[in-house]
């Protein structure tokens, strides 16, 4: 049996006395609890989600509206409600499933033949709030990223059957942002550990476009752009990325290492402006993505109808421009670099997007994954979309995909928070 990291033990051994803030009382008991280790729950049944039925047979018919290049095929992975961020198991056929409410899902494929078999609630005895950021560390210690906490749980993929799970506070309740700068709107954070072990998490900020009195603030604490930290312990915080809008996905590219992230856009500005982005951190000591001045390659927020407060604002020194520009209001969510070996030669290393769909234009758009292949040095090169039809022609959405993830069999998981499921994509060639 592997033991467990030392570093590790001994941060779960002094979070006990560790200071946590405004939590319900049940769920600060129970968090107290497993840290140390102890029983908080005495009930060790874990509902499963059926996965079957009409429900299910229902979502396997939206599917046929799907289009994939030839050779591609898509099909019911597992009914998840919620379904948001997924984070593939290192060493099992299973995943853990974010959401936007208060349960994080593990899904499992017991018997190995590509459709999930049980999916029940990870660590029900605690009490998530917007958990839609989950990710992993090197050393298969699985990361949850809530709206105002980070937790990290040892073991997860093997030590899930049960209630109660070992649990690392890595920032406590109300730390992650100040509580005051809470809101409802743009909470969703993800997350991903790079090599050197640092938790990297995206924090939107919280309006359509940050008030003037807000600018220098959010810019100071990583608001509106992403910061990261030591994956146990929360040390070592600083912020990599600014003057960004509401990043709700990001990866690194295993090549290079380098950090990418994508950025929903302002609304209200008209139907086809401005665009959503894919940005590239490019350098050390937190790159500056032009927000909110600017948007895109060149489209001005400031002093416009949407931000009449920043009229004199000034464009920053310098910032990084987006390697891809996407059709406005699409709102591109999570991304992955396709590392596997199943699809052809043409998507390997290269980067799909997921496109949740747009809200406030006067026609509907996106709803769709996209493909963005890489250029030798390692920036975009061509883009193009690889799925749609869950937007049918009549406007209807019968599907919103949200992330995407690659399985150890080289295949491509959809996340889809409206249809509630996971869908996997195969290639055959012809």
């Amino acid at each position: 049996m592997t033991q467990m990291p030392t570093q590790p033990l001994r941060l779960l051994a002094a979070a006990v006395l560790a200071a946590t803030v405004t939590l319900p009382v049940a769920a600060q008991q129970n968090i107290e609890k497993l840290k140390q280790m102890k029983v908080a729950t005495t009930d060790l049944n874990i509902p499963v989600v059926p996965q079957t039925g009409k429900n299910a047979d229902a979502i396997r018919a939206n599917l046929k509206r799907v289009k994939l290049p030839p050779g591609f095929s898509i099909d019911l992975f597992a009914v998840v409600p919620d379904a948001r961020h997924m984070a593939v198991a290192p060493s099992t056929n299973m995943l853990f499933v974010g959401t936007r409410k208060t349960s994080v899902w593990a899904v499992t494929d017991r018997n190995s033949d590509g459709v999930a078999d049980e999916v029940k609630s990870f660590a029900p005895s605690l009490k998530f709030t917007n958990p839609n950021g989950v990710c992993w560390t090197k050393d298969g210690f699985l990361i949850v990223a809530e709206h105002n906490r980070v937790l990290n749980f040892p073991a997860a993929e093997f030590f899930y059957e049960g209630p109660d799970v070992a649990v690392i506070e890595v920032v406590g309740q109300g730390k992650l942002v100040p509580p005051e700068e809470e809101s409802y709107n743009h909470g969703a954070r993800t997350c991903r550990v790079s090599d050197d072990g640092m938790l990297h998490v995206t924090l939107g900020q919280p309006f359509n476009v940050q008030p003037k009195e807000k600018v220098a603030l959010y810019e100071q604490l990583g608001i509106g752009g992403m910061i990261k930290m030591n994956a146990f312990d929360g040390s070592k915080r600083e912020v990599v990325a600014r003057g960004v809008r509401n990043s709700v996905g990001m990866d690194i590219n295993p090549k290079d290492k380098a950090v990418w992230f994508t950025d929903n856009q302002t609304d209200g500005m008209g139907d086809d402006t401005p665009p959503g982005e894919l940005n590239r951190i490019t350098k050390a000591g937190g790159e500056h993505f032009g927000y909110p001045y600017i948007h895109g390659n060149n489209v001005q927020i400031a002093g416009t109808a949407a931000a009449p407060d920043l009229k004199d604002m000034k464009a920053p020194a310098s910032w990084t421009k987006p390697q891809v520009e996407f059709p406005a209001h699409q709102a591109q969510l999570g991304m992955t670099f396709y590392n596997g070996k199943m699809f052809p030669a043409k998507y390997q290393g290269g980067i799909f997007v997921a496109s949740h769909g747009s809200w406030n234009r006067t026609k509907p758009t996106g709803a769709l994954i996209d493909f963005v292949s890489l250029k030798a040095d390692g920036n975009a090169d061509k883009h193009e979309v690889f799925a749609d039809g869950f937007l049918d022609e009549n406007g209807i959405f019968r599907g919103r995909p949200v992330d995407v993830a690659v399985m150890k069999d080289g295949s491509l998981l959809i996340s889809d928070d409206f249809a509630g499921a996971i869908y996997r994509v195969t290639y055959s060639a012809q």
